[in-house]
């Protein structure tokens, strides 16, 4: 009888990851924390791109006349290029990318007091939000 060597999880840890590596494709995120914008006035701009088209986005973003847009429209190009640099030989322009998912969610709050009258203070609530954009090809057998 051969005796079955003990393998620590570390190392079966770090396999299962090369194996996920290995396996190409697949959905792309980008990620953008704590930017200092409303969560309202972020989602109206998220609005006009999802479901879209990657490069007809870009043109929308490009033109849309809000401080907003252009965060969002970094953010796109992050996501293109991560979904480039995980489709090793696939260039985004030929395979139909799309918007497949993008949410907005409230980040933290910063609080200060503006003055008021008779001595008072009125807080103001600086808002902030966490962008989540996911691009993904039309045609899952890729």
């Amino acid at each position: 009888m051969e005796a079955t060597q003990k393998v620590k999880k570390s190392v079966l840890v770090k396999q299962q990851k090369e194996e996920a590596k290995a396996q190409q494709g697949g959905p792309a995120v980008a990620k953008l924390n704590d930017c200092p914008t409303s969560p309202r006035k972020m989602r109206l701009v998220v609005d006009l791109i999802r479901g879209k088209e990657v490069f007809a986005a870009l043109s929308i973003l490009k033109f849309t006349n809000k401080e907003a847009a252009i965060r969002v429209e970094k953010l796109l190009l992050s996501a293109i290029n991560n979904w480039e640099a995980k489709n090793e030989g696939k260039r985004a322009d030929e395979n139909g990318l799309f918007v497949k998912e993008v949410s907005v969610a409230g980040g933290r709050q910063l609080k200060r007091l503006r003055p008021a009258p008779q001595g008072r203070g009125y807080r103001i609530r600086k808002r902030s939000n966490h962008v989540t954009l996911v691009v993904d090809t039309k045609n899952v057998n890729n």
